[in-house]
């Protein structure tokens, strides 16, 4: 497969409220972005503000190559994404951690870049609160991005269940059901992960791995079907 290049856009924000550090869910960025790279793939890494991103403690390994992984260059010093063109790619992927329900949320640059990849026929991914950058994508059509989608996300559930549901500007299962989307759970903390023509969408953390084999999938489908053409 020829060389694709994918946009990666993390968050910024770094408090759920003070005391209560957020950001990033590490492991939602790494896997991901290793697999990409390993494909032979050119990412960039881009966020609400820029430069360094804040990852949450929680997600941070404390074992092994935790130290790498906490490290890692591409979050030293992110694209800030309004400086960024989505012309230069072929598909966009948001990862998650609580901080993207604060700022992907009211995004409009990324509201905007999203609906551009959408409307010219290009894969967005998405995976656990990263689809909180979908909630509020409205297409030329006047309709939400999400609505009449298959999809899923972080569910009420599972922030039930890490007990901060109550800490949330939103609950993101409800607020995409109310957009129109088809919201399919699967057991909490389990492996899930949808596949609705270029979107492609995982439930959790422990979905990662495998939403980003389903992106490279779709990378590869894509091109076959360009080369029939």
């Amino acid at each position: 497969m020829n060389t694709k290049k994918i946009l990666i856009v993390v968050t910024s924000h770094e408090e759920i409220q003070q005391g209560l550090p957020t950001g990033l869910w590490l492991s939602e960025f790494v896997e991901v972005y290793d697999l990409l790279i390993n494909a032979g793939h050119q990412v960039t890494v881009a966020s609400m503000k820029g430069g360094k991103t804040p990852i949450d403690p929680n997600s941070v390994p404390q074992e092994g190559n935790a130290q790498r992984i906490r490290d890692h260059e591409q979050l030293q010093n992110t694209v800030l994404l309004k400086e960024v063109s989505s012309d230069d790619f072929d598909a966009i992927y948001l990862p998650g951690g609580h901080g993207t329900m604060f700022d992907l949320a009211n995004d409009v640059p990324l509201q905007d870049m999203v609906r551009e990849f959408a409307e010219s026929d290009r894969i967005v991914a998405a995976v656990c609160h990263g689809l909180s950058g979908l909630v509020g994508v409205t297409l030329s059509n006047g309709e939400s991005f999400v609505k009449g989608k298959t999809l899923t996300s972080f569910t009420n559930l599972e922030e039930q269940t890490v007990q901060l549901d109550r800490l949330m500007p939103f609950l993101l299962e409800d607020r995409l059901r109310e957009l129109g989307a088809n919201f399919i759970s699967a057991p909490i903390f389990s492996d899930h992960v949808i596949t609705d023509g270029n979107l492609i969408t995982g439930q959790n953390p422990q979905a990662s791995s495998d939403l980003g084999k389903a992106l490279l999938e779709r990378l590869e489908a894509k091109e076959s079907l360009a080369e029939r053409i």
